[in-house]
This record gives structure tokens, sequence and C-alpha cells, in this order.
């Protein structure tokens, strides 16, 4: 079974203004309710692909409610910890450019927290669990360390797609894989990377910390996977970007649900690139259609 961890949900509430006039009143063009959270996104497109998963976390509030039916409504399984707060808005406002208002989300109470870890402890080993965003202010910082800690006693293995400092503690515990896009790669290392072949030295580096695999995303420069001591290159389809969220975790979910649908790590690469692209291309997640389409496009070579 894949599990996906999403701690602080949203529903992403995206609203379109042709002409948008600040301190004026202002219409909109258009405007979708999609269920968020990094997770949430990949358990959707893990279902769209056929991979069985179960979507947990924490929901509250008729707000969470709404998350809930909309999953639902896709067949998306969930076991979300249900809690007293509202679960947040945020306003994804697209006038030309895209404005992002993110809500602070509900304080997560210390027995809603042990909760969660109950259910987690029913783990079992070649279980993959998959740990997404940011961690609320109201948990400690070390919250996906405990996570992981559980992942480690019943052999279950985890993927981390987050930044900064729960995502250099997790390294040490070998990770499946970790994706960051080139920009995050330079903040962890604290440099510049201006070259495909700094891109590359420095996914090595990540890749010594412990990680079992290294997918680095370019946005429309391609995508590298590193795997032991082999360095493989992906193109990106062409096609129109309209969507910039969820990009990122629909590749998670193309390489994730592929490896457990029985693929091998190239295959998973393949189908996550397609699957990203697929997203961007898409005003919501990508389908398994579109993701069909796009899979042929991407064409991997060996790098080194």
């Amino acid at each position: 079974m894949i599990y996906t961890v999403t701690l602080n949900p949203s529903i992403d509430y995206v609203v379109e203004v042709e002409d948008l006039k600040l301190g004026g009143l202002n219409r909109m063009s258009r405007d979708l309710k999609l269920p968020g959270g990094k997770g949430i996104n990949v358990s959707r497109v893990l279902n769209r692909l056929g991979a069985e998963n179960t979507a947990i976390g924490f929901l509250g509030g008729f707000t969470g409610r709404h998350i809930e039916d909309l999953l639902r409504k896709e067949a998306v399984r969930t076991d979300f910890v249900h809690v007293e707060g509202d679960t947040r808005i945020n306003i994804k406002l697209k006038h030309g450019q895209e404005t992002e208002i993110n809500g602070q989300g509900p304080e997560i109470r210390p027995e809603e927290e042990e909760a969660l870890m109950r259910k987690l402890s029913a783990l079992r080993q070649n279980d993959v669990v998959v740990l997404s965003g940011s961690i609320p202010s109201s948990l400690d910082a070390d919250f996906y360390q405990r996570i992981i800690g559980v992942c480690t006693e019943t052999g279950a293995d985890f993927i981390i797609d987050t930044t900064g400092e729960p995502l250099k503690q997790a390294l040490a515990n070998r990770p499946l894989l970790i994706k960051p896009n080139h920009h995050e790669l330079a903040d962890l290392f604290g440099v510049t990377l201006e070259s495909k072949e700094q891109i590359i030295a420095y996914g090595r580096k990540l890749l010594q910390e412990g990680p079992r695999h290294v997918l680095i995303s370019m946005a429309g420069d391609g995508a590298f996977f590193i795997t032991g001591e082999e360095v493989y290159y992906a193109n990106v389809p062409s096609g129109q970007v309209r969507n910039s969220v969820g990009a990122g975790d629909s590749m998670v979910a193309g390489f994730v649900g592929t490896l457990a649908l029985g693929g091998d790590a190239l295959e998973a690469f393949r189908t996550g690139v397609a699957s990203g692209s697929a997203t961007a291309f898409s005003d919501d997640l990508a389908t398994r259609e579109r993701i069909d389409q796009l899979r042929p496009q991407v064409e991997i070579s060996r790098w080194f």
C-alpha cells in the first residue's frame, strides 16, 4: 500500500480575474475549488494511474468535509484524523500572473497528533509512505522524523518531498526518492547552480547523503535522475503551461505509482516526467489519458 501524508491540507480556490483592480470591485471570469495539499495531489494522480493508495493526515471543519467529499467522488481512499479546527483555504488568484494567498491552517492538538501516529503504527514491510509539504507550526519541527522512525521500525519505505531542515534530517534514513528542483538543490548546499554539470555534481553529492534515488526537475529544461553511479536525462514534452500547482507532486506520483505497478526505475522516471508535464499543461492535475499521450514524447538518455 502507498500512503500519502498531508499534514496541512487545503481547499485551493482558484480565481481568474481578467483585469484586477486593487481597492475596487472585481468580478471573476472563472473559478475552481480543488482539494489541495501536496500529499493529496499525489494521491489523486496515483488513483488516476491505477495505483492503490490511501491519503492520510489532518482534516477539520466544513472545509475538511468538503475535501473528503471531493476525494470520495474521485474514489480516492482516505483515512484522515479529524481535528477541531477548520482546514485552511488557499487562494490562487490568476490575473495575467498568479498571486497566492495561503491560509495558516488549524492548530493540531496533542491527542490529534497521537491519533495520526497510531494509524501509522499499522504500516507493514514494503508499504511506501509519501511525506509531502510543510509541517504545521503547531507540530514539532521533527514530526517527519517521528514518522520516518515508524517506517524504519516497520520496514516501510518512504519518499520525502519537502524543503529545509526536515529534508536534511531525513537523508540519512535512506528515503526511496527525493525530488528537489534545481533551485531547491542549490538551496540545500547554499550554492548557485549555473550549468547542468553543476546540477549533476551536486545531485551526486546529495545521493551520497543517503537517498536511493534523486530526481531533479528543471522545469522546461528537463530532469535528471541519479541512481547509483548512473545519471539519466529526460526532456519534457512540448505544450502550453497553464498550471504551476501540483506538477512536482504529479512527478512523484508517476514515479512511485509505476514502481508499485511493477515498472522499473527508468520507466518510473519516464512516467514521472510525463505526469508532471501533463499537470503543467492542465487546469487541474494530470489525467491518465493525458499522461499516456505525453509518455512517448519523453526521451531518456544516459548522461554518464
